[in-house]
């Protein structure tokens, strides 16, 4: 459970990454955004059962390529392609293919404040079709209020949410357990592309370790991860490769097992 007495141990690196991308960025541009320049990504690619990590001192493009692929900021040019089609992260798109996004500032960003802790949980499914004994029933799951509570009761148990009540608005937990939920929600079931950005801020040590080890779990099962983190310890020990965004572009890349702090800190910083 995350937020337990006893810290989890990571899970270990396996297997080898997939021959075909699932996620390629080719010519991605947006515009400048209050003074803030814009992105400028040539090329990216990211394989399945591999975590490609983003560093970047805050402000160099960062947020806004996690907004263009979790829908909440268009691009003035460029394309996004998920498994081969083209991607414009809409519900359906992410459904389709299996895309989750961890945005910053999940409060603002990822929930409805005045919704409760069970409706945030549901977002992803409330509009599925619920199985029972092996025929799709006709009414959504939104429709079904007891199956709504008891995957909130389940999953606010295994992510060690801390809230009053399932029924407790959202915008009354802390940042830390904000984020537990939009995390449980968005790492459950399968997927095939996750986009994480800072998804260990306000968490504890021991929670810290579980969030690492569920992402370098999915990352086995095969799932392709983009991690954008300020945290150059957690971009190191999660990440397969390391990509440098400094003033909206591509500016490094390196395998870990070639990753050098210093050289990637001067890219970070410009001197470079």
């Amino acid at each position: 459970m995350i937020g337990g007495a006893e810290l989890p141990s990571s899970d270990a690196r396996a297997g080898e990454r997939a021959i075909e991308p699932i996620l390629v960025v080719r010519g991605l541009r947006t515009d400048d955004d209050g003074g803030k320049k814009g992105i400028d990504i040539g090329r990216l690619e990211l394989h399945g059962r591999e975590i490609l990590g983003i560093a970047g001192v805050s402000g160099n493009g960062q947020k806004e390529l996690v907004e263009v692929l979790g829908g909440q900021r268009l691009p003035s040019a460029g394309e996004v392609i998920v498994d081969g089609e083209g991607y414009f992260a809409t519900r359906a798109d992410s459904r389709a293919h299996l895309v989750r996004c961890l945005p910053e500032e999940p409060l603002r960003n990822a929930s409805v404040p005045r919704m409760s802790v069970a409706d945030n949980l549901a977002f992803r499914t409330f509009d599925e079709k619920e199985t029972n004994g092996g025929s799709t029933d006709t009414a959504a799951i939104w429709l079904h209020l007891g199956a709504m509570a008891r995957r909130a009761r389940t999953l606010i148990a295994r992510y060690g949410i801390k809230t009053a009540s399932k029924d407790a608005p959202i915008a009354t937990l802390s940042g830390g357990n904000v984020q537990r939920t939009v995390l449980a929600r968005e790492l459950s079931g399968k997927v095939n592309l996750l986009i994480v950005a800072n998804p260990c801020f306000g968490l504890d040590f021991a929670a810290v370790a579980e969030i690492r080890s569920q992402i370098m779990r999915a990352r086995n099962g095969g799932t392709a991860v983009l991690l954008v983190s300020e945290d150059l310890d957690e971009l190191f020990e999660l990440s397969d490769r390391i990509m440098v965004m400094s003033e909206g572009a591509i500016v490094y890349e390196t395998p870990i097992e070639s990753a050098d702090v210093q050289t990637i800190g001067g890219y970070m910083a410009g001197s470079h």
